[in-house]
């Protein structure tokens, strides 16, 4: 029994002690609904940009938006959670290559101008995403 108690001590200890989540980025973005304006340029773009368009052509794109929504906002610190397949299940047998995957982020970042985010928030956002590269490219 007391063994019990001294363990429920230590966990109401270490969950006190843990620092709240950094949520300024999910906040510097516009939050949901800045994030989803967001996602919706950034497709758009990429379906006016001839280095990638036919990339979305056979693509559910409402789908593609929804998890980009999930997935902006959960790397930006958001309240989301993200229901899609893995970065290297959805990608698996497109081969993009890395003037595919610079074309989409040109075109986030173009969106992202266009809603008046900062570069130091842009830079933030960008940096977050920047690991997926690897589970992108040629899969």
């Amino acid at each position: 029994m007391r063994y019990l108690f001294l363990v429920l001590a230590l966990a109401l200890t270490a969950c006190a002690t843990q620092p709240p989540k950094d949520d300024s980025l999910y906040r510097g973005l516009g939050e949901r609904e800045g994030i989803t304006r967001i996602v919706e340029g950034m497709l758009l773009n990429a379906a006016r940009n001839p280095r990638i368009s036919e990339r979305f052509q056979e693509i559910d794109i409402e789908r593609l938006r929804d998890k980009l929504v999930e997935q902006v906002c959960v790397e930006a610190g958001g309240p989301c959670e993200y229901t899609g397949d893995s970065m290297e299940e959805s990608h698996k047998g497109m081969n993009l290559t890395r003037s595919d995957f610079n074309a989409l982020v040109e075109d986030l970042i173009d969106a992202m101008d266009s809603e008046g985010v900062s570069v130091p928030m842009q830079n933030r956002l960008l940096a977050r995403l920047a690991p997926m590269r690897a589970q992108v490219i040629e899969r």
